[in-house]
Parts: C-alpha cells; structure tokens; sequence
C-alpha cells in the first residue's frame, strides 16, 4: 500500500506546474480523503504547502481538526512548518518519499516530533528515487529556463 500511495502521490506532484512539485495525500481507513500539491506560487500564499493544503481539505471533510486515524504520503519530507500542522493535526503516520537534508523536519535537518512527544510514527525513503529525480528535473529545468 505504501508504493500504491505514494506513487499517486508522484502523479499528482507531477502536475505542478509553477511550484516545486510536492504532493501530500491523506488516507483514513483505505479511502483517500485529500490529495493537495504545493500552491504557493500558484495561489500566492507563503503556506500553500501540500501538507497544509491536504490537512485543511481533511479537516473540512471529516469536519474534525482530529486526523487521528489517518496516514499522509508526501513527496518530499516536510519542513518545520508542515511538520508542526502535521503533528497537531494528531496525523497517526507520516510516509515520505525524497530526504530533505536542508528543511526536513522528520529527522534530517531537525526532528520535530521529538520536540512534541509526539507518537506518530514516521518512514522516509518510499520510492525515493523516483521523488528525488522528480525533484531533480524540476530544478534543472528552472536553471534552463533562465
């Protein structure tokens, strides 16, 4: 199911078309109940974050803050300020796909759910070649355009 999850996240990433091409999709008990991309360049918002945006879209359909029982797949490991919404939300698990070494917020850069006492249980590295050469393409391509 991870691979499955995932790999229709990496569909959805790959639609961005300003932003860097990040999806988070949420999941409660095998129904998909979000699936966002990174808006920020497209809607001018500073959080337009997948993560944000799938939460708030959970949120509203489950009309609950609570994602108690859900799982998020997201392409890229989170930064500080997804990882936050993401651990209040109560998210069960988090799976992500590419590493981020400079922002990650679940272990890379920084480990915020160490700081929250969280319980929610973290894996990265899901289909991560395929998140990290999407990632990859999409600034090779920025470099060429300029």
């Amino acid at each position: 199911m991870l691979n499955k999850y995932m790999t229709m996240a990496l569909g959805e990433a790959r639609k961005s078309k300003k932003d860097i091409p990040v999806a988070a999709l949420i999941v409660k008990n095998g129904e998909i109940v979000s699936l966002q991309i990174n808006k920020r360049e497209e809607d001018n918002q500073t959080i337009a974050h997948a993560e944000i945006l799938a939460i708030i879209e959970a949120n509203k359909k489950l009309n609950n803050w609570r994602l108690d029982d859900c799982d998020m797949y997201v392409t890229l490991e989170p930064c500080p300020m997804c990882a936050w919404a993401i651990l209040n939300a109560r998210i069960k698990n988090l799976y992500f796909g590419s590493v981020d070494l400079k922002y990650g917020a679940f272990g890379s850069a920084i480990d915020l759910s160490k700081l929250a006492n969280s319980k929610i249980n973290v894996k990265g590295g899901i289909l991560e070649d395929d998140c990290n050469q999407l990632i990859k393409d999409y600034f090779e391509n920025l470099r060429n355009e300029k």
